[in-house]
């Protein structure tokens, strides 16, 4: 049995995993910003810890209970779109990068030191990274950070014993991507996402 956390667990991939997860019959710690969401999550048998991964200090005292981790997985995050490039929107770019560049940061800052050896970090990036597509600046930006930031946390953490895996899905039926204005092709169930991202960590 594995002692599993995972990130942005109120919805979308990240409650897939977790509900995946506690199927299994792993520990599992839950994280999110909403107490309903997670109360669900509770019943299901996961342990939760409600805050904002904004919020460095917030990271830290909500965190403090948890014991070593087999598994970490970073998956919160948002995406907002620009409307229109030369129009740039600076504050729009600030709130996608704090939300998921920053916030891993912080998260990784409560976290990261109590995967233990032969555990694994896992970081939720995007296929967008592989493609860059019309108004996804901020959000494909944000990602691509992400990427760097797995390559040289897996070169660093390699002598720690601690392994780090990039998850890059495409496009999957979430509340988040349920917003966009634009067809998504070869959209997946967060069902299917969900048993992907499980088989492949479990070849790692």
């Amino acid at each position: 049995m594995m002692t599993i956390l995972i990130t942005g667990a109120s919805s979308g991939i990240g409650r897939q995993l977790a509900l995946d997860y506690l199927a299994q019959g792993h520990r599992v710690w839950v994280c999110g910003r909403e107490p309903l969401r997670l109360a669900e999550l509770a019943e299901a048998g996961a342990e939760t810890l409600c805050f904002d991964a904004r919020d460095a200090t917030a990271c830290r005292t909500a965190t403090a209970r948890v014991g070593r981790l087999d598994l970490l997985i970073l998956n919160a995050g948002t995406c907002e779109y620009l409307d229109h490039a030369q129009a740039f929107d600076g504050a729009l770019f600030a709130r996608v990068i704090e939300a998921n560049l920053l916030a891993t940061g912080y998260t990784l800052e409560a976290l990261l030191p109590k995967v233990v050896r032969g555990g694994r970090l896992a970081l939720m990036s995007s296929s967008v990274t592989w493609l860059p597509l019309p108004r996804a600046e901020a959000y494909g930006a944000s990602k691509a950070a992400i990427d760097y930031l797995a390559g040289s946390l897996r070169v660093d953490l390699a002598e720690q014993g601690i392994g780090v895996s990039l998850i890059r899905p495409g496009f999957v039926a979430t509340p988040l991507t349920a917003r966009n204005d634009f067809p998504m092709p070869a959209l997946l169930s967060v069902e299917d996402a969900s048993l992907a991202i499980l088989r492949g960590l479990a070849r790692r």
